[in-house]
């Protein structure tokens, strides 16, 4: 078997800000797996909060490249004990579930158990704006089909984060909302707020507090009306089963967690725990996006619009143009470049 990669630049559609750092584009990598004359694929992105540049992901698949396994269904047994960062590992793990499935001749959904597939909702995410120009997207996106979207908040002044949620309320009313402040309030600043938007009906809230104190998260969720999901707090199979009864459900990130595998073990982890699934993304194409979207039988939130953002996705392949996911049903991760 071989390893191969790619470097490619992926440039946003406009500026993404949320309450840490405003993107404009990022480096995605192709992780390029060869057996038996099959191309497996993945790609893993740079990312400033995950210590991923390209250097340390190129310099980790130059490391993994002369210790392969002669099988991707042993490299897949072999990933867990790797030192590869949870990113890289994911885009590996991608690659291998591509090529064992396109040797079998099935979707990847079908290798893991789910040959049924069904076309699923995606939120879209609204980054820190103006509340007119929340207003003009939210409606934009509405008119385009979408039902769910996601709205970015941890501004300075939180009063301008309950402007900007009212006025895509008042242009959607009908979707569903979800908030995500990425840990900029503290606890008693999003029990203050968290009540204050109690009446538009949001669907959740993803990590209101900065991670690292499950405990103050617990206070949080017992006093929010709104349902409290973990993320930055649930990477690891170890947190998840630490959040049981702390929160109501947690956002699984493939490059987060560590990928396909990785994930179905959180994933049972937090069906035992009664905690619901969140699918969530970093910005990438359609090949980054693809193996979260095999998963998504398992969510009751999905939130994988990262290669809905870019200007231009080299990758086709899983839709959401008009806030849905749809899959070809061809063998693999389905997707393929236009």
């Amino acid at each position: 078997m071989n390893l191969d990669w790619s470097v490619s630049e992926l440039t946003l559609r406009e500026p993404f800000r949320i309450s840490r750092s405003v993107m404009t584009a990022r480096t995605a990598v192709e992780v390029i797996l060869t057996h038996n004359g099959i191309e497996g694929r993945g790609e893993v992105v740079t990312s400033v909060y995950y210590g991923l540049n390209e250097e340390k992901v190129v310099a980790q698949l130059a490391d993994l490249r002369p210790t392969l396994p002669e099988t991707p269904e042993a490299l897949l047994a072999a990933l867990p004990a790797t030192s590869l960062a949870p990113g890289v590992r994911a885009a590996v793990d991608a690659a291998a579930h591509d090529l064992i499935a396109r040797h079998r001749g099935v979707p990847v959904h079908t290798l893991l158990g789910r040959p049924e597939w069904t076309d699923v909702p995606t939120a879209y995410t609204i980054g820190i704006t103006t509340p007119e120009q929340a207003t003009h997207t939210a409606a934009t996106l509405v008119a385009q089909g979408f039902t769910v979207l996601k709205v970015k908040a941890g501004t300075e002044d939180p009063a301008d984060d309950v402007l900007r949620l009212k006025a895509v309320r008042a242009a959607a009313p009908d979707a569903r909302i979800l908030l995500d402040p990425n840990g900029a309030w503290t606890p008693e600043q999003a029990v203050r707020l968290l009540d204050t938007l109690a009446d538009l009906a949001l669907d959740a809230v993803e990590q209101p507090i900065l991670p690292g104190t499950p405990d103050r998260l617990a206070w949080v969720t017992e006093r929010s009306p709104i349902p409290v999901i973990a993320d930055e707090d649930a990477a690891t199979l170890t947190d998840v089963r630490n959040l049981a009864g702390a929160v109501h459900g947690i956002n699984i990130k493939l490059a987060k967690c560590g990928g396909i595998q990785a994930a179905k073990e959180i994933i049972e982890a937090a069906t035992t725990a009664n905690l619901d699934i969140m699918l969530g993304c970093l910005v990438a194409s359609s090949l980054g996006i693809a193996p979260a979207v095999h998963l998504t039988g398992h969510a009751r939130w999905v939130d994988l619009d990262g290669h809905l953002l870019l200007a231009h996705d080299p990758w086709t392949g899983i839709d959401g143009k008009d806030g849905v996911l749809r899959l070809t049903e061809t063998p693999g991760l389905g997707v393929t470049r236009p």
